[in-house]
């Protein structure tokens, strides 16, 4: 897992990144085949981006700039393309997220669990970008993100969801993006969710240093808003009102076995640190007890303990793999 680290404009992180690509000789989009369908699907969600969150268009544009310093001539509509179409058109994702309040504690915490071969690919930034809030945060991909927290306190992470539909708008990389970045408090990452239009389907769960949490189903039709002093979610959606967007396809990533044992925990056992890095490492049930055979694995697992401002990590499955502190971000409460 690399831990990258980002400071400056949006175009500079952006650039930095795609030149120290450049450097190694690494062209992030030599293996992917992007379709005809994918480029026009990013072409209709580019003007909503330029609306809502047009910085990272010019971050977009500053690695296509970075990757061409050593002759890896990108257009960044090429990455755009990409990146604005996962979560709709690509489907490895598979994660499970929970989290929880106590008297003098509150915790966010995720599995991310995904194909084998991503592993080396993973980064852990560091994002410290002009008029935007400091951030830590995990990705299998770049820009986009998939857990973190700012300095402000608020944590976020996602689980995917299969869509049986998709429109216009922001993926769930995206969505965590923004809102790690843009984001004070649980209020105004809803407010974002609420208004900001959606193209694939998770849930995201929020948490901040005021001891609120949402657990937030979605897709390009409906938001679901849940509120409580603890939530969990795999990848699925268990809300009566967000069903009928539930894929029939062969649950073969284990997420309901996962659902189940975090239903169970919860009722079960007290929950503090302890419980957190426990359940994540299948202490309580299936969690990330892949088989060797299995195509993915738990590629790294995050707990951020928000009133204590600590930051722990399991770079790989947690069960074969120590928790450990990450120090990096300066927390601002």
């Amino acid at each position: 897992m690399y831990h990258s680290r980002f400071k400056g404009s949006h175009y500079e992180a952006g650039f930095k990144y795609g030149n120290i690509l450049s450097k190694n000789n690494i062209n992030p989009l030599s293996k992917i085949k992007i379709s005809k369908e994918r480029k026009d699907f990013s072409d209709k969600c580019m003007p909503i981006y330029k609306e809502f969150f047009p910085e990272i268009i010019e971050e977009i544009k500053g690695i296509a700039d970075g990757l061409s310093c050593n002759n890896i001539k990108t257009n960044y509509k090429d990455i755009a393309d990409f990146l604005f179409t996962i979560y709709a058109f690509t489907f490895e994702n598979k994660c499970s997220s929970f989290a929880f309040k106590t008297d003098d504690n509150i915790i966010l915490a995720k599995n991310s669990d995904f194909i084998k071969s991503i592993k080396k690919y993973c980064d852990s930034v560091y994002y410290k970008l002009i008029d935007s809030y400091s951030f830590i945060a995990n990705t299998t991909a770049f820009i986009e993100m998939e857990d973190g927290i700012n300095e402000n306190g608020l944590a976020c992470a996602l689980t995917f969801v299969y869509p049986v539909k998709i429109n216009y708008g922001f993926n769930a990389g995206m969505l965590v993006r923004y809102i790690l970045e843009k984001c004070n408090d649980v209020n105004e990452a809803l407010s974002f969710l609420e208004e900001v239009p959606i193209s694939s389907s998770q849930n995201i769960i929020i948490a901040d240093r005021n001891y609120n949490i949402a657990l937030v189903e979605c897709n390009c039709d409906k938001k679901h808003i849940i509120k409580n002093d603890y939530v969990f979610t795999s990848n699925l959606f268990v809300s009566e009102c967000m069903r009928v967007y539930q894929t029939d396809l062969e649950d073969d990533v284990h997420s309901h076995e996962r659902y189940n044992t975090l239903e169970n925990a919860f009722k079960n056992y007290k929950y503090n640190l302890d419980f957190s890095k426990e359940l994540l490492s299948g202490k309580y049930g299936f969690m990330c007890q892949y088989e060797k055979k299995d195509d993915i694995d738990t590629i790294w697992s995050s707990i951020y303990s928000i009133k204590d401002k600590k930051i722990y990590r399991a770079k790989g499955n947690p069960s074969r793999n120590t928790f450990k502190e990450d120090k990096r971000l300066k927390f601002s409460y």
